[in-house]
């Protein structure tokens, strides 16, 4: 990536291409992979979407994504699952990659019964490895037919479609979901069940983090004590909640090193540190390097 590449900030879409909608709500939306890429060169180039989880199921060719600041090879038949606020971005094979990409807030896949967002809490956790390969066959079908009715019930929009898209949602993340458990079985991967304290806290971080960093206050919104909460997050991921505060600022630094021309002295100001000095304490402690070493190295 040039200088010329980045701009300013790191683009903030609804769809790609599209202004924010921060009150999209109960939200699905499915289209062919060719359709928004073909039109691009078959460049999605770097963005986040505030509320939106994203599934591509890659049914032909491959390429190269762009998943916070690491770059990652992909290849059908595969899953590739994108939270919300993390940043990616795609080079697909030109006129050879097809499939689906399916686009949802997260409270859509829960409005259809209680436990029912499990699944999608389950796809968060398993999204720090965004590639899925789908190498039972029988599962890949099911999926791939499971998006193209999806696909149809958005298009038809007949009586009761947003109740049945709601339903195929929740069929696509469980599939999803076992298709990596069967990559845990493997051992490339963990699965844990979603944790809901660490969840919220995450969510809480996502909202907060630019001006909060002391753990009392998550620990408040929580209705938990500081120890409590750090002791239950270190069961629940082998880490203290301290370090998901920290490692939350970290991603958003490398975010806007990577992917923007923004001054470093903006981004330490943007983060809420105290002088840009303190930024680079900070950045150089938590890797060993400096901001203007890590963009470098990635520029």
């Amino acid at each position: 990536m040039t200088s010329q590449d980045r701009s300013t900030a790191l683009p903030l879409f609804h769809l790609y291409g599209d202004p924010p909608d921060d009150q999209a709500f109960d939200f699905i939306h499915i289209e062919r992979i060719a359709s928004r890429s073909a039109i691009n060169e078959w460049t999605i180039r770097a963005h986040r979407h505030r509320n939106l989880f994203q599934i591509l199921l890659i049914e032909r060719g491959g390429g190269e994504m762009t998943f916070d600041v690491s770059k990652l090879a992909f290849e059908a038949p595969a899953a590739i699952l994108v939270p919300a606020a993390i940043a990616h971005g795609f080079r697909f094979e030109p006129n050879a990659t097809d499939g689906w990409v399916i686009s949802f807030t997260e409270d859509a896949a829960g409005a259809i019964a209680d436990r029912s967002g499990e699944a999608v809490a389950r796809l968060r956790a398993l999204a720090a490895e965004p590639v899925i390969p789908l190498a039972d066959a029988i599962e890949r079908a099911r999926l791939f037919a499971l998006g193209a009715e999806l696909f149809d019930e958005l298009s038809l929009a007949r009586e009761g479609y947003r109740l049945a898209m709601r339903g195929l949602l929740v069929l696509i993340a469980v599939a999803v979901a076992r298709l990596a458990a069967s990559r845990a079985r493997t051992g490339t991967i963990t699965l844990r069940p979603a944790d809901s304290t660490v969840a919220q806290l995450r969510a809480l971080l996502d909202e907060f983090f630019r001006s909060e960093r002391v753990l009392g206050f998550y620990a408040d919104k929580l209705g938990m004590t500081v120890d409590r909460l750090n002791d239950h997050v270190k069961r629940a991921t082998g880490v203290t909640a301290g370090h998901l505060i920290r490692q939350r600022v970290l991603s958003e630094a490398k975010r806007q090193l990577v992917f923007t021309t923004q001054p470093i002295h903006d981004i330490a100001k943007e983060l809420a540190f105290a002088d840009p000095s303190h930024f680079a304490r900070f950045f150089r402690k938590q890797t060993g390097t400096t901001p203007h070493e890590f963009r470098d190295q990635r520029g």
